[in-house]
């Protein structure tokens, strides 16, 4: 048994592996990817992929767990509503190996659209729901929910926060637990999810989930902590953590890694051992409402509010009124809002875009989002995965409608994202003639989540060469007739494509490719632009491309060698040809 320093998300991977999970499947989306990039070392034991969505990271799960195989799927928070209509069959049909969902919520929001609690996916789906809270628990309860899974028949969707999966703890690890894979025997009567037989499984759902709750009411993932009778907290995940540096140390403790369902047996036994009962619980009143539900009095959510992450400092301050000191450091810190990095291949067509007041842009997520920042202020939208294309489709219709001819639709989508989501939206715009223009941002790379391979960069997370999927062929194949591959960094190249696909009289597309500069393996261009103090005019139209690396000194440009790459968009939108790359002089 060794002890070693693990992420949370490190000990999630490490606990699959020990808990003998032989087919792997996920889509990157912080707080989760890691999980993921931390498999590739167990590869002998078991198999792993970047699947294109997280729809199809679960369905893979689920076949391999069919098929008789532990299995594992992971994702962030709103990943897993892309995956749902898998889930909720897959909870109907049960399971045949184990199969464990990490769902990685992200309270706060600090790299997601929303902060929506998946707790309540559990309870919906009516499925097992386990939460860890550090990453000691991330290891020794997977081992318990693979367990689970095969005793109650259902896939096991296991939650973890932004804290939990980032935060590093000391960990025991263990030897790998093989689990046999029996042959596979065909079983549609279970597997095949057709109305009738949905209809014969739901009674047994019901039956498992009473069967889980009176599990929960002993089973080690939950546990008691008597220290005293005035005082008791019931809480769960990293809150636990929390509450208990902030109670006192007499506060007793009702700490829950199995929260759906929620054992009430256990519940109303601590209950009666304490005078006050307090619910800490980050997000919805989730526990809370349940229990108040089963009348047991207690108090949570009108103390600590169902609104971001929590901290010790902020409980003190909504339970006890303790406001921490805060100390006068005299200077106000500087705004630093995110910014395209210097050479970001994105920058050149969201400047070339900017320029046209009459377009309308659909952002999407990804690196890209950040064109919809000042000073670019490129994007008008930006929804969900996929929707830079289908939510443009809604404005361009609507703008028929209206007589708006005079606008023009561009929806962005990166080159992940086409694969993830964007194909069915360029099937969308072709199929039912949308007057816009479908633009892929390619650059090679899932960029925003930390360069995952997909299907477009020609290699697998095991490292394995792969077919790479062109996407001007996949366009093409849709019926786009006018296919227009422009490199960003050329800007009157890109002012032309621009211009080419919105005046184009048959389907036009734009795959705007340059690889991102941070990928490794890549020989880029590299080099440093600099400026000429005596051509400077201070007319700061350099400034408009949002590069970091542009600065002004006395009313002059300076470009920070620092940051520079030698991209030369600056260069390009300089009035006074002031600026220039080095070893062009």
């Amino acid at each position: 048994m060794d002890r070693i320093l693990m992420s949370g998300n490190e000990a999630i991977a490490r606990g699959a592996y020990e808990a003998g999970a032989k087919i792997c499947s996920a889509y990157p989306g912080t707080p989760s990817t890691e999980i993921f990039e931390n498999l590739p070392q167990y590869k002998d034991e078991l198999y792993c992929e970047w699947a294109p969505n997280e729809k199809v990271a679960l369905e893979v799960a689920y076949g391999a767990s069919i098929a008789g195989a532990r299995s594992l799927c992971a994702m962030k928070h709103v990943g897993l509503n892309v995956a749902a209509d898998p889930l909720f069959t897959a909870a109907y049909n049960g399971v045949g190996g184990g199969m464990v969902v990490v769902t990685a919520d992200d309270p706060s929001m600090h790299s997601s659209q929303n902060e929506q609690d998946n707790r309540h996916y559990a309870r919906s789906a009516k499925i097992p729901l386990i939460e860890p809270a550090d990453s000691q628990e991330c290891i020794d309860f997977m081992q318990e929910a693979y367990r689970i899974s095969e005793m109650f028949d259902a896939p096991v969707l296991f939650r973890t926060t932004t804290r939990v999966s980032h935060s590093k703890s000391l960990v025991s690890t263990h030897e790998r637990t093989e689990k046999e894979i029996k042959p596979y025997e065909r079983n549609p009567q279970k597997f095949s999810c057709t109305p009738a037989l949905a209809y014969r499984n739901h009674p047994k759902v019901e039956k498992h989930m009473r069967e889980l709750e009176e599990y929960g009411n002993t089973c080690p993932l939950n546990k008691m902590e008597i220290k005293g009778h005035k005082v008791g907290v019931i809480t769960a995940s990293i809150s636990y953590l929390y509450a208990k540096d902030v109670f006192p140390e007499d506060t007793s403790f009702l700490k829950l890694g199995l929260t759906n369902p929620l054992p009430m047996k256990l519940i109303r036994e601590f209950a009666s051992q304490v005078e006050k009962l307090y619910i800490v619980e980050e997000l919805d009143p989730f526990m809370e409402e349940q229990i108040k539900a089963a009348g047991i009095d207690c108090v949570g959510k009108e103390l600590t509010g169902n609104m971001y992450e929590f901290n010790p400092q902020l409980l003190r301050e909504r339970i006890f009124g303790e406001k921490p000191e805060t100390p006068e450091l005299g200077v106000k810190p500087v705004s630093r809002p995110p910014a395209l990095c210097p050479g970001c291949p994105h920058r050149g067509f969201f400047y070339a875009i900017s320029r046209h007041k009459n377009y309308i842009v659909t952002g999407d997520i990804g690196c890209y989002t950040l064109g919809g920042s000042a000073p670019l202020n490129a994007a008008d939208t930006c929804v969900c995965m996929g929707g830079g294309f289908t939510v443009g489709m809604g404005i361009a219709k609507t703008l028929e409608l209206t007589g708006q001819t005079d606008k023009k639709v561009f929806g962005c989508v990166g080159d992940s994202t086409f694969f993830h989501s964007g194909m069915t939206g360029a099937a969308e715009i072709i199929y039912n003639k949308g007057n816009m223009i479908p633009v892929v941002l390619d650059n090679s790379i899932t960029g925003m989540t930390g360069h995952q391979d997909n299907p477009g960069s020609g290699k697998t997370l095991q490292g394995e060469i792969a077919e790479k999927l062109r996407i001007e062929k996949i366009l093409a194949a849709m019926g786009y007739e006018n296919i227009i591959i422009v490199d960003p960094q050329d800007l009157k190249a890109m002012d032309a494509a621009i211009e080419n696909a919105a005046h184009s009289e048959v389907p036009a597309a734009i795959v705007v490719r340059r690889p991102c500069l941070l990928i490794k393996g890549i020989k880029h261009d590299i080099g440093k632009c600099a400026v000429n103090q005596d051509l400077c005019i201070g007319c700061k139209s350099c400034l408009k491309v949002g590069c970091p690396a542009i600065l002004v000194e006395n009313r002059k440009a300076r470009i920070d060698q620092n940051q520079c790459v030698g991209c030369t968009v600056c260069a390009q939108v300089c009035p006074k040809k002031a600026i220039f790359r080095k070893e062009d002089v």
